[in-house]
């Protein structure tokens, strides 16, 4: 039995009170569902800037209205403490997600990424020690690995960021650390490596490749790769990065906390390779995509050219093992993708 599957038994027994923030977005969407399958009790927390009223009106199609009366929305903004305040009384974990991303954002309008980034972060750090919670868990990035070269990406060798967004990431994990230290609040960073599945979003300026690809193939619009094609990541399918989640908030490992974790699967795909596979998922029921070819462009400023995480440390500590390969995840987002379609 994994360490992952052992858990979920174990908090099927014992329920605990759970803050998610960002709870209407990609990420923390798929951890509020989860959360409340496994019978917690669950507080939601958005200001819908990013997060969408859909995402969680999918959820609570997904879960049993048993399980949808254990979940509490609240409607507002990290950014404002009394929210924050409010939010976290009572509550036993806290899995912060809530956050302005996307490296291009932040290069056009650093201000507001530092005021949700590290305000809010702040914020929630403070309402979290005052409510005396068990621990604090929040979303890290793998953007604070910035100009390093190394390869495959180790936890303690960063180099030097190379976007406001970037800075806002790392910023947030001195906080934790002066928290942890200060205070004797538990905190743990995941430094999340190009997350993608279900619910994300495809539209606007700063949507990621995964659904943007999978969106434009679909309405038949062309795909943009941006530079060669041959820049490649560490793409991470969702249900790896909820599991990451939940063995931090809740293992009882001395040495598993105030630190920070890959969040990955340990290995890269180019872009041109991510491209390919995409057609060829989508067209087992579009067979008019598969010769369909990508339109290249300019790299885009801020971006490094290849990311892997080394993922040794959350396995060992945590008990951490990706249950999805790339090919898996994209297999089962494309479907989600053409299901939402053939909906419309």
């Amino acid at each position: 039995m994994s360490a992952v599957d052992a858990l979920e038994i174990e908090l099927a027994r014992r329920p605990c009170r759970w803050l998610v923030t960002g709870a209407a977005g990609f990420i923390g969407s798929h951890l509020v569902e989860r959360l409340l399958r496994l019978g917690q009790e669950v507080v939601g927390l958005d200001n819908f800037a990013t997060g969408k009223p859909e995402n969680l009106l999918d959820i609570q199609s997904c879960v049993d209205a048993s399980h949808w009366q254990r979940f509490t929305f609240v409607e507002a903004d990290i950014c404002e403490f009394e929210a924050c305040r409010q939010a976290a009384e009572g509550v036993d974990y806290v899995l912060h997600q809530a956050a302005l991303g996307s490296v291009p954002r932040s290069l056009e309008d650093p201000i507001s990424s530092n005021r949700a980034n590290i305000d809010g972060f702040l914020n929630m750090l403070v309402a979290a020690r005052d409510a005396r919670v068990k621990r604090f868990v929040y979303a890290a990035s793998s953007s604070t690995y910035g100009d390093h070269p190394g390869l495959p990406k180790v936890e303690d060798q960063i180099g030097r960021p190379l976007s406001p967004y970037a800075v806002t990431k790392y910023v947030n994990e001195l906080y934790a650390d002066v928290f942890a230290r200060s205070y004797g609040l538990e905190c743990i960073g995941l430094r999340y490596f190009n997350v993608f599945g279900p619910r994300q979003d495809p539209q606007g300026a700063y949507a990621a490749v995964i659904p943007r690809w999978i969106e434009a193939l679909c309405r038949g619009e062309t795909a943009r790769i941006n530079g060669d094609g041959e820049t490649s990541r560490d793409f991470c399918y969702i249900e790896n990065t909820v599991q990451a989640n939940l063995l931090a908030a809740t293992s009882n490992n001395a040495d598993a906390c105030n630190t920070v974790y890959n969040v990955a699967v340990g290995d890269r795909t180019s872009l041109n390779d991510l491209f390919g596979t995409i057609r060829d998922l989508l067209s087992r029921e579009r067979p008019e995509l598969a010769k369909v070819a990508a339109q290249y462009g300019d790299f885009r400023p801020g971006d490094v050219r290849h990311s892997q995480a080394d993922i040794s440390r959350a396995r060992d500590l945590l008990g951490y093992a990706p249950t999805h390969t790339v090919a898996q995840g994209l297999a089962q987002t494309c479907a989600w993708f053409l299901g939402r379609q053939n909906k419309d």
